[in-house]
């Protein structure tokens, strides 16, 4: 099992994929650094040497923000918008989507589960 920023990543796979599990590695950041560190991108994580372990580990630490410390990047990013009450910030407060999408019909997945307003069944009329 080869750690990488403190990951275990799958030995079954080829390093390029084993990549993209840490946070903030996606698929283009992936062949860059395996391309920076001299390893070959289709090799399997389980024939991998240490050296070329550190190597990518290395290349890593020096040029990429990763794991917890992007987390708390991104989170304190929101923080700010929420803190200065920008639109953005507004929409992160009330658990809309921030980026324009329509909410009339759509966004049941950040607005959540649909509430029914008003009663379904139809009343009948009583004798009084």
């Amino acid at each position: 099992m080869a750690r990488i920023s403190g990951i275990t990543i799958p030995n079954d796979k080829q390093i390029w994929v084993a990549l993209t599990y840490v946070h903030g590695i996606g698929r283009k950041s992936s062949y860059d650094i395996l391309k920076k560190s001299n390893v070959d991108s289709t090799i399997r994580v389980k024939d991998l040497s240490n050296s070329q372990i550190t190597k990518i580990q290395d290349v890593i630490s020096a040029e990429y923000t990763v794991e917890g410390d992007l987390q708390r990047i991104v989170t304190g990013n929101i923080k700010r918008l929420k803190d200065i009450k920008s639109y953005r910030g507004l929409r992160h407060i009330a658990n809309l989507p921030t980026r324009g999408q329509r909410t009339r019909t759509n966004a049941r997945t950040k607005r959540g589960k649909r509430v029914t307003i008003g009663g379904t069944a139809k009343k009948t009329a009583s004798k009084t």
